[in-house]
């Protein structure tokens, strides 16, 4: 297994498949360390911005223990030699951007959740990154490195010893600590260094005697070290995408792993020494083989510069589209949280070189049925930008988009936005591009037949309309629903254009301030248009009678619409703080309001169309029915609104080891399946009711108990609250026993005057009518039944007369 701290959650990815098998989540803030339990292998410790310390069985994804601490933990280290100990790094009270090493002692004890209150100061003034610090041989000291000190602490000794080096950049050097890792069978610490070189320090009980040699192959920062399980191999990676493996502290010895595709972050050994991974820069994990060959590679959502093609969503797959590694796009699955394939749009070798001018991805458009694909890609020149517009067409055989038309400079000065219209009823040749400008017009490019007989595909793309209003710059462009019509922002006004015959139909405008974002309602609000102004009004007109309908004053920097319903999604930032507001175009007021929905700023964001409605108790979030929403904010971080609370989302973290119809099968368990039918199907040959073993089977708490391994299971005192609960029945939903029982009890109260023979029928009816009651117990009530015992006792007899 390889475990990796993601967000707020831990995630277990398996090794030889590469598969997501378990997503533990309890954390309420970032986790920022992880670490096996020295003691039992198959447990974890978690540590967290949100001030605790989890202990988790993740083979089962399942919290142990939580311990309490209090303060941020920026880092976590469980050496084997502390029992019951563990040391973090918290921020020093009272002290801005200083931070202690401290050992957190576990307190032993019953439930859950447990207060962790004894801490003590280990070392002062250390580094805030795991990185920064590292412990010594069977954990006899603890050694931490920052800016250009390195401070050693012998824990039996109670001995300090602290070394520095020279602050002076000569000949190019740099001699800041960049990273720490100890030796595991002998006393040498290794130190990562901003120049590039490694030094291996020996010797460092004195103060003075201390010897250390240099290891230099890295041109720039040392990102990371390690050693493997023996000591005889240090490995080092960095900024070059290259891993570099050292052999016996020799520098004349070593062995490399080049074009990893980004700068290594991360090194990690496993326990065996078979293997090694290495966590890089656009958020990929690549394991190695010992022999320094590559295994295998984990790719997340690669975390680019700058995301400049916005959040787009590929009709055909679902995925989420984006820019990745440069000159790249990437296609993200939601679902298994990994990259599904990088499409190659500039096909031109990256340089990684500061302050060189190169090409990059800026634009990117869908189909509405996804086969045809629309990129934009310029070069970083602000005055004379290279344009390039690429149109691609899927390939069925080839599962891949294929290059299929390249226009050289379709625009005078950078595009601002593009979109494609599609209209089902017109058939292939309806299928329209618009991009717009800051050369102050929009154009509008068609499929043609391709006559050169050379050419390998039947089609290509020319342009076939221009328009611009009054020398303004072209911002934004949409088209409607039924796209009919073409809406296109130019500066402060909105012009309306008919889609056949590019006639400009009406225009809007709501000074002061340019308008920022437009977009067309659908279903039943698609007669009206909104649009944002950059000076903080959210505007929404009337396409039939060509007038304001109304307007807000909200700084909206994202309007984005849910393409399966009626809703639409306005993002505004104000008072450093994020907000959200969902709102109907034709209602006045807005059906979700979330305030403070983060403190990072979003920039993008999108609707993803759920692959089945999702079935949601809460009016509050209905209209996530249908699709689900997701931002980007400026630090690159995707995140969801969710339906369900902290609760319900943590709760099936600690009930996953409920048995399931679906484990392989076994004697036993085919055994206990066939007692458990006979029971079933002599319940209902009697006609007896099972409505109490379904309700206990479907009980959560009850599957807990009975399924739960002893070793992880909470007190019996956490449990038996919820396990009494789940066994009563609620007064309103009786059971079909219950009922018939009452009608019972009335039919014979009322009918102790009525003769031996009477009393008989009666017996017989009650019993037809209890069967009876079995299936519609939800639909009689007990006035009802009296009505019914009402007209079954009176005398008809004086019918035979007729």
């Amino acid at each position: 297994y390889l475990l990796c701290a993601s967000g707020d959650f831990v995630k277990v990815y398996s090794v030889s498949t590469e598969e997501t098998l378990r997503l533990m989540g309890g954390h309420a803030d970032l986790v920022t360390g992880i670490q096996l339990n020295p003691h039992n292998h198959m447990q974890l410790y978690s540590s967290s911005l949100d001030g605790t310390i989890k202990l988790w069985d993740f083979m089962d994804g399942i919290p142990i223990k939580t311990f309490t601490v209090g303060s941020k933990l920026l880092a976590l280290y469980a050496p084997a030699s502390a029992e019951d100990l563990v040391f973090v790094v918290i921020p020093k009270k009272g002290e801005r951007d200083t931070f202690q090493l401290v050992s957190v002692k576990l307190t032993k004890g019953a439930g859950q959740d447990l207060e962790a209150k004894e801490l003590s100061v280990v070392l002062d003034g250390v580094g805030a990154s795991m990185k920064h610090v590292a412990f010594g041989r069977e954990g006899a000291y603890v050694v931490s490195v920052k800016d250009v000190n390195l401070q050693v602490y012998f824990f039996k000794r109670k001995l300090l010893n602290r070394f520095s080096l020279s602050t002076m950049k000569t000949k190019g050097g740099d001699n800041r600590f960049s990273c720490v890792v100890c030796h595991p069978t002998e006393d040498c610490i290794a130190t990562g260094h901003a120049d590039g070189k490694i030094r291996l320090w020996r010797n460092f009980h004195h103060r003075k005697e201390y010897t250390y040699s240099t290891l230099h192959w890295h041109h720039d920062i040392v990102m990371d070290l390690a050693f493997s399980m023996e000591g005889t191999r240090l490995l080092s990676g960095g900024v070059e995408s290259v891993l570099v493996q050292w052999h016996n502290e020799s520098s004349c010895q070593k062995d490399f792993l080049p074009r990893l595709g980004s700068p290594i972050e991360y090194i990690s050994m496993s326990s065996d020494g078979a293997l090694c991974c290495t966590l890089h820069t656009d958020n990929r994990i690549t394991i190695i083989n010992s022999n320094l060959r590559f295994s295998r590679s984990i790719q997340g959502l690669i975390k680019s510069r700058d995301v400049k093609t916005g959040l787009v969503v590929d009709p055909r797959t679902k995925a989420l589209v984006l820019n990745g590694e440069p000159g790249h796009l990437q296609f993200y699955s939601l679902q298994s949280d990994q990259q599904l394939f990088s499409l190659d749009i500039v096909q031109r070798q990256y340089i990684h070189q500061a302050g060189l001018k190169q090409s990059d991805l800026v634009k990117v458009a869908f189909s509405p049925r996804g086969t045809w694909l629309a990129t934009v890609e310029e070069s970083e020149e602000v005055t004379d930008p290279e344009l390039q517009l690429k149109l691609w067409f899927y390939h069925e055989e080839l599962q891949s988009f294929q290059l299929n038309t390249r226009i050289n400079t379709p625009h005078d000065n950078h595009i601002t936005d593009m979109c494609f219209r599609d209209m089902d009823e017109l058939g292939d040749d309806s299928l329209i591009l618009v991009t717009t400008g800051r050369d102050c017009v929009f154009k509008v490019w068609v499929m043609v037949e391709d006559t050169d007989p050379e050419a390998q595909q039947s089609v290509s793309w020319s342009c076939d309309f221009v328009g611009s209003y009054h020398n303004y710059q072209a911002t934004n462009c949409c088209f409607s629903e039924d796209g009919s019509l073409l809406a296109v922002s130019f500066e402060e006004t909105v012009t309306v254009w008919d889609s056949l015959t590019w006639d400009l139909k009406c225009t809007f405008c709501h000074p002061p301030g340019n308008i920022r974002n437009i977009c067309f309602g659908r279903l039943t609000c698609s007669k009206y248009l909104i649009g944002a102004t950059d000076y903080g009004f959210l505007c929404c007109w009337n396409l039939l009678t060509c007038a304001l309908e109304w307007s807000a004053h909200l700084n909206v920097v994202v309007l984005q619409p849910d393409p399966l319903s009626e809703h639409i999604a306005a993002v505004s930032w104000l008072s450093k703080e994020s907000s959200l507001f969902v709102f109907k175009p034709n209602e006045p007021r807005p059906v979700y309001i979330q305030r403070n929905l983060c403190k990072e700023k979003i920039l993008l964001a999108a609707f993803v169309p759920r692959d089945e409605p999702e079935m949601i108790s809460s009016e509050k979030y209905l209209w996530l029915r249908k699709s689900q929403l997701f931002f980007l904010t400026d630090t690159q971080e995707l995140m969801t609104l969710s339906t369900k609370s902290l609760e319900e989302r943590l709760t099936p973290s600690s009930k996953q080891l409920a048995v399931e119809e679906s484990l392989p099968v076994t004697p036993f368990s085919l055994l206990l399946g066939k007692h458990r039918h006979q029971q079933a199907q002599e319940g209902t040959d009697l006609g007896k009711p099972i409505v109490h073993n379904k309700q206990e089977q479907a009980s959560p708490a009850v599957k807990e108990l009975l399924h739960t391994p002893a070793h992880v299971l909470p007190s019996a005192s956490f449990l038996c609250t919820i396990f009494i609960n789940s066994l009563l029945i609620s007064k309103e939903n009786k059971s079909a026993e219950e009922v018939a029982d009452e009608v019972e009890m009335e039919s014979e109260k009322a009918e102790d005057d009525s003769d031996e023979e009477d009393a008989t029928e009666m017996e017989q009816e009650d019993t037809s009518h209890m069967e009876l009651l079995g299936e519609i117990t939800c639909k009689l009530s007990k006035s009802q039944e009296k009505e019914l015992r009402k007209i079954r006792k009176m005398d008809y007899s004086w019918i035979s007369a007729f």
